[in-house]
């Protein structure tokens, strides 16, 4: 029998990540807290980037794009697993299922791209400062972004098309709290072979790409730093990338962590569980890392919200 096409199905069943009643109420306040943070973080750093103009430079220009990549990626799964645990429905439709597939592809590769090129930009300023200016002009950093927006948008395209031409039964149990691209296709009924290998190549080159310049770049940073004879040069240097540096240590890690954990463990929540990590911890503390230790942002802010206040309000 030819298994019937999911477009005729009503849609999915999201498992999450626990079925028992008591932990409902837990599990909803819990990713809550930290979807508000991740968002009200982000959009800060957003905030102190636009209004101050000192922070017009290519390090805060790829800083504003992945503060709002990283609201979008959040944005993505968090709000749909908070409405099915609040109304006690796991349904996710058909097309809901296949946009969360599209933008969750789509926002975790321009993660990806942006961390290579603010690896880049590092580079270019501690390796090459003189030249800095000139290297990293506003077209250029423009063009990069349009680049990573480019390539993922048409990635995520061409994986959302192979996974519609798939087959599944008629009830599809998914054991995890959003549509993820790799468990949709190995729960599908037809051939899934090409959308195998073009997972496996994509892997490949957009995500082993980025890392492979990440590391060629601090690579070069680590070497040019030793160079410099002065300790306070070298923690000038070393200052300058450390926010950035963290923020990639914590990214690839946690993504790292659940691949090895997917691969060691049948477990769906174990899978559900581990996944958090860099879908929704390391968004949220993306804002921490840059805040906490970056001088600029906080006194933006400041400046910000002492204009705000000493703003009259004018009543119509």
């Amino acid at each position: 029998m030819v298994p019937r096409n999911l477009t005729h199905v009503s849609g999915f069943l999201l498992l999450g990540f626990s079925e028992e009643t008591d932990l409902q109420p837990i599990i909803f306040g819990l990713f809550l807290s930290m979807y508000l943070i991740t968002v009200f973080g982000n959009l800060l750093i957003i905030l102190a980037v636009s209004s101050d103009s000192h922070l017009h430079t290519p390090m805060y220009f790829f800083l504003y794009n992945l503060s709002f990549v990283d609201i979008c990626f959040t944005s993505t799964t968090i709000p749909k697993m908070l409405w099915n645990i609040q109304t006690q429905n796991k349904v996710i439709t058909y097309e809901g299922c296949i946009t969360q597939v599209y933008f969750f592809t789509l926002f975790v590769g321009l993660d990806d791209f942006l961390l290579m090129v603010m690896a880049y930009d590092r580079f270019v300023a501690i390796c090459h400062p003189l030249h800095y200016k000139v290297i990293m002009s506003a077209q250029l950093c423009g063009l990069l972004v349009l680049v990573s927006w480019v390539i993922n948008v048409l990635h995520s395209f061409l994986q959302t098309l192979m996974v519609l031409s798939l087959s599944f039964r008629r009830e599809v149990i998914i054991p995890h709290y959003f549509c993820e691209l790799k468990q949709l296709v190995q729960l599908a009924c037809s051939d899934t072979f090409l959308n195998d290998m073009v997972m496996y190549f994509a892997t490949v080159l957009l995500g082993g790409a980025p890392l492979a310049g990440i590391l060629y770049s601090y690579s070069r940073i680590v070497s040019t730093i030793c160079e410099i004879s002065s300790a306070q040069g070298k923690y000038k240097a070393f200052s300058t990338c450390a926010s950035h540096l963290s923020v990639v240590s914590l990214f690839y890690c946690t993504c790292l962590g659940v691949y090895l954990s997917s691969g060691a463990t049948q477990s769906s929540h174990s899978s559900a569980t581990a996944s958090v990590m860099y879908t929704v911890v390391t968004p949220m503390l993306n804002p921490f890392i840059y805040s906490l230790r970056n001088k600029d942002i906080k006194t933006a802010l400041k400046a910000f919200f002492r204009t705000m206040i000493k703003t009259p309000v004018v009543l119509s």
